[in-house]
């Protein structure tokens, strides 16, 4: 299966996302932009701050499924590296929490292969 976009994360059992640093300042950013080295992010990390799209968002962007579900949506911190934007999967809305501990998985959205965070 494709993945999402090229350059995002590692394939195999225990992906990690691709970001990367900055040759003359260290600076990391997510995706990995042109110039940077590509580095391994941390694979675990916490829930920053959350939401739960409980709308079908406007088409396009949106390519998901015509019948829409409820997905939660969030900022994980990953230690030592930087904040990143995922989806939340695996965790009953009703439990997601700031500080929560989570652990990058892969997941099929669509026809194509995303990453996301779920219950590490």
């Amino acid at each position: 299966m494709d993945p999402i976009a090229q350059g995002l994360f590692t394939d195999g059992p225990d992906p990690a996302l691709l970001g990367g640093r900055c040759p003359e300042s260290g600076r990391l950013a997510f995706p990995c932009p042109p110039g940077f080295v590509a580095v391994e992010l941390p694979r675990e990390g916490r829930i920053w701050s959350w939401t739960v799209q409980r709308f079908r968002p406007k088409s396009p962007p949106y390519a998901g499924p015509e019948a829409f579900e409820p997905f939660a949506l969030g900022y994980v911190e990953l230690p030592g590296a930087l904040i990143v934007e995922a989806r939340l999967t695996g965790f009953p809305f009703d439990r997601l929490a700031v500080g929560l501990p989570c652990r990058l998985v892969t997941e099929v959205l669509g026809d194509r292969l995303t990453y996301a965070f779920g219950p590490a």
